[in-house]
Parts: C-alpha cells; structure tokens; sequence
C-alpha cells in the first residue's frame, strides 16, 4: 500500500484544517488506518484511527471533541477534520495502514505516509 498525505498548512489558534490520506496499490478497505504526529524534539505519538468499514473509531485524549477521523473505501482515502486547533497541535502528521484490526501502537502498522506538515500559530 502507497499512502500519500496531504491537506497539511498554517492555520491560526481556534482554526481548522482537513487531512486526507490517499491510499493505492492494495485493497483499501482491508485496511486500518491510523493518524499519528510527531513534534519537533518529541516522539511520535497516535492521534486517531478508525477500522476497516469505518464503524470503530479511536482518539487520543488531547484531541477529542477536536479531531475527527473517517474514510472513504470508495475514494481508498481517509480523513482527519482538525477544528479547534491548538499551538500544542503543531506537527507533523502521518497516516499509517494495517491489515485488518487498527492499534494504537506505532510500530504495529505496517505501512506509512510521507507526512504533512501542521503549524499553528497563536
């Protein structure tokens, strides 16, 4: 599976934003997927993941309420909604897939994207 991110930018405090994760070469809805961030001089960390038919999903703590996360199996796309963002939320943001249960554990998924860059300013 190729992941490509995207949808990453500069936003102030408060502000949204909507990452997309476009997924190719395997079947996409075989797939978990996962976003995760890592900030400057940290460790990357789980945001969000949703399962295979999109009807589980999962969040971190510091994002609930804020973040959302869905996909499209038809598109082979998922998304992370960001509203309410914080300065604390600057990162960047990487999609991640897994064959068939999602984990909040980095190192299990076995396959990443790029990443997208997410800078908000306060």
């Amino acid at each position: 599976v190729q992941l490509q991110a995207s949808g990453g930018g500069l936003v102030q405090a408060g502000g949204s934003l909507r990452l997309s994760c476009a997924a190719s070469g395997r079947t996409f809805s075989g797939y978990a997927m996962g976003w995760f961030r890592q900030a400057p001089g940290k460790e990357r960390e789980f945001v969000a993941a949703i399962s295979m038919s999109g009807g589980t999903t999962r969040y971190t703590d510091s994002v609930k309420g804020r973040f959302t996360i869905s996909r499209d199996n038809a598109k082979n796309t998922v998304y992370l909604q960001l509203n309410s963002l914080e300065s604390e939320d600057t990162a960047v943001y990487y999609c991640a897939a897994r064959r068939n249960s999602f984990t909040v554990v980095a190192v299990l998924y076995e396959y990443w994207g790029q990443g997208t860059q997410v800078t908000v300013s306060s």
